[in-house]
């Protein structure tokens, strides 16, 4: 008891607890992806105030005592590029000790997928702004590190999981849900293999439950667009479709 004292000193002043030695401070930072129908854009806010003035980063900011890491990282979201309720979610903790030249910031990495059109700027930065990946300039603090990281979790997730509709307009094409996986990936795909997959592995029924529309009425218009892309016969298009209604029900 006496050693553990000796490390971990508590006094109560008004009523709380403090601890006698430093504390870091925390951050929440927020890599925003978004897709113009061919590239995958990322959005960067350019800063207003020292360190790094005149530079670029991704939105974010401190956390309030008061908070946690998303809900830090959807307020920072608000006042810096007026998204509202996007849809964020962590995936790293970067805390290297020089990361930041003020003091010693540990910040909490989260990603989110927008469509171009939601963002339309705050009030707390100098400017937003929309990069493809090959044209994002030299970052503040780490956030070269983090962006590599937040694309690499893209790509490992898109591979597993249903995501990136986000992305998409409310009613989409087979070319465009391709253009979107290529963009992700940084891979051509073969349209028939691509299209194959995507039914055979039930991968883009899944994803359309997710969305607010009708599964099973936009699920059949692609089965239909993607049989009239290869040329088959309506008796073709009729049987796949009563094929994968049957899968679905």
């Amino acid at each position: 008891m006496v050693k553990r004292q000796a490390f971990i000193i508590m006094e109560e002043i008004k009523g709380t607890y403090t601890y006698k030695y430093p504390h870091p401070s925390v951050t929440a930072d927020c890599v925003i992806f978004g897709f113009d129908g061919v590239s995958i854009k990322v959005l960067l806010i350019q800063r207003g105030i020292e360190p790094y003035k005149g530079k670029w980063a991704f939105p974010g900011g401190f956390m309030k005592i008061d908070e946690t890491a998303e809900e830090c990282a959807r307020r920072e979201l608000e006042e810096e590029t007026g998204l509202k309720s996007a849809a964020v979610e962590q995936f790293y903790t970067f805390s290297d000790v020089y990361r930041d030249p003020r003091e010693r910031v540990i910040t909490v990495a989260h990603y989110a997928l927008v469509k171009l059109s939601e963002v339309k700027g705050g009030d707390d930065a100098a400017s937003a702004k929309w990069f493809e990946l090959e044209t994002i300039p030299s970052l503040a603090f780490d956030h070269d590190r983090i962006l590599r990281m937040a694309v690499n979790r893209l790509k490992e997730r898109i591979c597993f999981e249903p995501i990136g509709f986000e992305l998409l307009p409310k009613v989409f094409t087979m070319s465009e849900l391709q253009n979107l996986y290529e963009a992700i990936l940084d891979v051509k795909f073969d349209r028939r293999n691509f299209y194959n997959k995507m039914l055979n592995e039930h991968t883009l029924y899944d994803y359309l439950l997710q969305l607010d529309c009708d599964a099973e009425d936009m699920f059949n218009r692609l089965v239909k667009q993607m049989a009239e892309r290869e040329g088959v016969t309506e008796q073709f298009k009729a049987d796949n479709q009563m094929q994968w209604v049957g899968l679905m029900n």
